[in-house]
């Protein structure tokens, strides 16, 4: 029996910047551990998480990851969010001790390892993967132009001419 079910590791990996990602915050749940805990440890251990294994989300991604999620905006974090490659959910297994975080760590590699393999074998899943993503992005930048306040007109001051 899988200790995490292989759909909530799904559920929380997510696509930013063209790579498959977890958040600090999922793994950190999924560990068992505080995020703030998690972030120290890797913190601690910075060469071991390069910009193609770790990087920080810019504030326009959170603020995507959230709509899509119809998550609450209450609240928050002083930091953003880590995102975390397949590589380097592998190097927390370095930083992170304890069985759980070595079983966790397992069924996250295999969650990966499966979605590339289902990936692989439907070529044409895929291309509709990605052709969503690009279509759930531009979604979103017109909901952002809908959104927006309109430009606040110019008062003249002084009499007409």
């Amino acid at each position: 029996m899988d200790i995490v079910p292989i759909e909530q590791i799904a559920a929380n990996i997510y696509v930013i910047r063209g790579h498959r990602v977890m958040l600090d915050d999922a793994l950190a749940t999924l560990y068992g551990v505080e995020t703030k805990v998690l972030n120290q440890a890797v913190r601690r251990n910075l060469a071991r998480f390069p910009g193609d294994f770790m990087f920080q989300i810019t504030g326009e991604e959170s603020a995507n990851l959230r709509s899509q999620n119809v998550t609450s905006s209450w609240g928050g974090r002083r930091y953003a969010p880590l995102a975390f490659t397949e590589q380097g959910v592998a190097m927390l297994s370095s930083v992170l001790r304890g069985k759980r975080a070595i079983e966790v760590n397992i069924e996250i590699m295999r969650t990966f390892v499966r979605i590339r393999h289902v990936l692989a074998e439907n070529g044409d899943l895929a291309r509709k993967v990605a052709q969503h993503d690009r279509q759930i992005t531009v979604l979103f930048e017109h909901v952002k132009q809908l959104l927006a306040p309109p430009p606040a007109k110019k008062l003249a001051i002084g009499y007409p001419a």
